[in-house]
């Protein structure tokens, strides 16, 4: 099978029976998705979607969370990983987003990338979900997917996973293809257990092949 076959093949699997995937991270602006993001970091979207709640309620916007302290912050979100460190970005965040940006959040990765907390999957989830633009976010479900089922081969970085993946796939699905494989990766292709056995992909999948051949060799 060559490389673009098995893109081919998953682009279309995924266009037919998940037209639409959403990110599961609950928000109400761009502001607030970013906090979201931000908290998600080696964080379940679930854990987070139980806290943003109430933060969002009490700092609707940049201005008010720049003027807050971290003492004021942190009982919102001290049940997510590392909630000292992200405490403190949150509300730089907020300050530079008021200071620098006049309170509008930034629509390409450079500017985005000046906000504390962001890292580059942090924001090109911001450019796909906000701006639906050709934004490749790697995480931790991308970066394993990916390679496994063989869209990439040995990536070292997801750096380099991301620049595989949007060699490859056509840019008007870039947005959706986060997606699939993030929720591929959470309800399906399982880091410990993958549930091969319910996958639509399998046909196309490099790992799923190598497997049959092992338990069937000529």
């Amino acid at each position: 099978m060559t490389i673009k076959e098995r893109y081919d093949g998953i682009v279309s699997w995924f266009s037919e029976n998940m037209p639409s995937p959403e990110i599961e991270l609950h928000y109400d602006s761009p502001f607030h998705l970013l906090l979201a993001v931000i908290l998600s970091a080696q964080c379940t979207d679930k854990r987070v979607n139980m806290v943003t709640t109430p933060l969002f309620d009490a700092y609707p916007d940049p201005q008010s969370l720049a003027m807050a302290t971290e003492e004021e912050v942190f009982p919102y979100i001290k049940s997510v990983t590392f909630p000292n460190n992200k405490t403190r970005h949150l509300i730089r965040a907020a300050k530079v987003l008021t200071e620098d940006f006049g309170g509008e959040m930034p629509s390409d990765i450079d500017n985005l990338m000046k906000l504390p907390g962001v890292g580059r999957k942090t924001a090109n989830v911001m450019l796909a979900v906000v701006w639906d633009k050709a934004a490749m976010a790697v995480d931790t479900h991308v970066f394993r997917v990916s390679n496994r089922i063989g869209l990439t081969r040995n990536s070292k970085t997801p750096l380099a996973t991301e620049k595989t993946l949007m060699k490859h796939l056509p840019e008007g699905v870039v947005s959706k293809a986060h997606h699939w494989l993030i929720l591929h990766g959470r309800y399906v292709c399982k880091a410990r257990k993958p549930e091969c056995e319910n996958c639509g992909i399998a046909k196309w999948c490099r790992t799923h092949a190598e497997s049959l051949r092992n338990s069937h060799p000529q």
